[in-house]
């Protein structure tokens, strides 16, 4: 293998790990905001023999905010009488492996280390494998919110609502809105604040209100994700009062408020621009005419 296929081969692995990293984060993993049960903690190992990855591999798994810290490979979970999900995505695994190649320079043989990865899944991407009891998350009764349930019903074009993972998120390219289950949620509260929050979101999609730059790709802390960050939370604040349940979560919604404004430097003009925004999305969402300028 020549020098040149191998950093060209590296340097493809550190790509795809940087955006692993950046997909997770602009599904909105960010540390003040996860009103949930749902990533049991503990360090993330393997399944069948228990070890515990290592280095930039904790970072990762941690990072993908699975249910379980239990992760197997394909072919474990054929090993175990299971299978992964149709549909589900893998997380890469990396580790350093030595070749052994010829020094130019000396005639000499030498190790050097290439870097290389393998895919895993978590066990709550897997069917036909039983977790114990003892390691699922805790769970609480739910008990639905008839003013907040009413909005969600009630919004025109709405995308589709799913459950399938402990994460919450809004994808475009699919028009789905992923929300853990709801009984995993701290209170009923939190879960359609949550909701609403992705809800606002998808107000941004093509079909609906086309927010400009609002849901495109762009990097995870940049201005205009920032910006939307701060649209989809004020929508929400602005639902949950609509629903008569803002005083239970006002205090999340303005710490995760606080912590866009600080990456956009405190620019309390940008917050004005965003309630503007993200008023039309509320109205978007309660189906009621609005005449709101484009900020």
């Amino acid at each position: 293998m020549s020098s040149k296929n191998q950093k060209n081969g590296q340097e493809k692995i550190y790509e795809m790990i940087t955006n692993k990293i950046i997909e997770a984060l602009e599904k909105g993993t960010v540390p003040w905001r996860m009103p949930w049960n749902g990533y049991i903690k503990g360090s993330p190992q393997n399944f069948i023999n228990k070890n515990k990855y290592r280095g930039i591999n904790t970072f990762l798994l941690k990072l993908a905010m699975r249910s379980t810290p239990y992760w197997i490979t394909y072919k474990q979970a054929k090993q175990l009488k299971g299978n992964v999900k149709k549909g589900e995505k893998g997380y890469p695994v990396i580790f350093w492996k030595w070749f052994e190649i010829d020094d130019k320079e000396t005639d000499e043989k030498k190790q050097v280390p290439l870097l290389r990865y393998y895919t895993v899944f978590n066990l709550d991407q897997c069917e036909g494998i039983k977790l114990p009891d003892a390691e699922k998350p805790e769970t609480r009764e739910f008990n639905p919110i008839d003013q907040a349930e009413a909005i969600i019903s009630g919004m025109p074009n709405k995308p589709t609502i799913i459950h399938n993972e402990a994460r919450a998120y809004y994808r475009p390219s699919a028009d789905i809105v992923n929300m853990p289950e709801r009984e995993l949620f701290h209170s009923d509260s939190e879960y359609y604040s949550t909701l609403f929050h992705e809800l606002t979101h998808s107000t941004g999609h093509e079909t609906r209100l086309n927010r400009e730059n609002g849901i495109k790709n762009h990097m995870f802390g940049a201005s205009d994700y920032s910006k939307e960050e701060l649209i989809a939370e004020m929508g929400a604040a602005f639902l949950c009062a609509d629903a008569a349940i803002e005083h239970e979560t006002i205090e999340n919604s303005a710490a995760y408020i606080d912590g866009w404004l600080t990456r956009l430097k405190n620019d309390k003009k940008i917050l004005i621009q965003a309630a503007g925004k993200a008023q039309k999305a509320t109205d978007y969402i309660l189906n009621k005419q609005y005449n709101n300028p484009d900020d």
